[in-house]
């Protein structure tokens, strides 16, 4: 039989791999939600937090599985060609922008202070770019500035843990031009799919060329994967019913009061 330590281990990822699902896709920061439930359940490596990232992904591979199987098939239509090449675009940005950046080790400590932070900001920034972009006309055109511009919000998102990589970058696509908030979250979440997976293959190759020196549970790793792509799925579904009705205030306000709860309540280095 299993030990207690290590059953608590796979409930640990199992709640991980929860956790990913459930907050991947919400403008609330999915890097944030983990970095903050590793200061209890114990912390993981960054093979971990990125791969089962691309768990969640797969829900939105999914998801949109038509959308991206017309756009496979349409490429003799000018529109498909020029959206997928947006996408590539976008993609290309934070490849090239991101990639050096992580290399120079550009980013913020991952402790609760800097994700605290990063969770207030990003929750007045939603609130303003909301507000600025439903005073210009409504557009779900995807421009070339649209494109560039999410692939910089992306590399943001990953030099600031808690930054959120969707609100980052759907945000960013509305200030652009893209008004209509259901256009800019299916070229954000569409954008997602190489950059994560894109990620979690270079996060793999760190780890092979580093020999393994951290042993990975890969066990762990596997429940946690499957349970995001499984919890994602479902997140996702809702959300794109739930914006075409509703504003993203309701997360730009939970994001500001568990970051204001987080710095007054938890040891500033923790």
């Amino acid at each position: 039989m299993p030990s207690h330590a290590a059953v608590s281990d796979l409930l640990s990822a199992l709640l991980l791999g929860i956790l990913e699902g459930l907050t991947e896709f919400l403008p609330v920061s999915s890097t944030g939600h983990l970095l903050i439930a590793q200061h209890w359940l114990g912390a993981r490596s960054d093979l971990f937090n990125i791969v089962i990232q691309a768990g969640a992904i797969i829900a939105i591979t999914l998801v949109f599985r038509q959308r991206l199987w017309a756009l496979a098939t349409g490429l003799r239509e000018r529109g498909n060609r020029l959206y997928l090449a947006k996408i590539a675009v976008a993609f290309l940005v934070t490849a090239l922008v991101g990639l050096p950046v992580r290399l120079a080790g550009w980013e913020l400590p991952e402790t609760v202070s800097p994700v605290a932070t990063a969770l207030i900001l990003g929750g007045l920034w939603m609130l303003v770019a909301e507000r600025w972009a439903e005073r210009r006309a409504p557009s779900s055109e995807i421009t070339w500035t649209v494109a560039i511009l999410v692939g910089l919000a992306q590399v943001v998102a990953g030099v600031f843990p808690g930054t959120s990589r969707s609100a980052a970058a759907i945000f960013m696509a509305m200030l652009a031009g893209t008004g209509q908030r259901s256009a800019a979250t299916e070229f954000v979440f569409l954008v997602g799919i190489p950059t994560m997976f894109a990620a979690s293959a270079y996060a793999l190759l760190e780890h092979v060329m580093d020999g393994g020196a951290q042993p990975e549970a890969w066990g762990e790793l596997g429940l946690a994967f499957v349970a995001a792509a499984v919890t994602g799925f479902i997140v996702v579904r809702w959300l794109l019913g739930y914006i075409k009705q509703h504003r993203y205030t309701v997360f730009a306000v939970y994001r500001i009061l568990l970051g204001a709860a987080l710095l007054l309540w938890l040891p500033a280095g923790g």
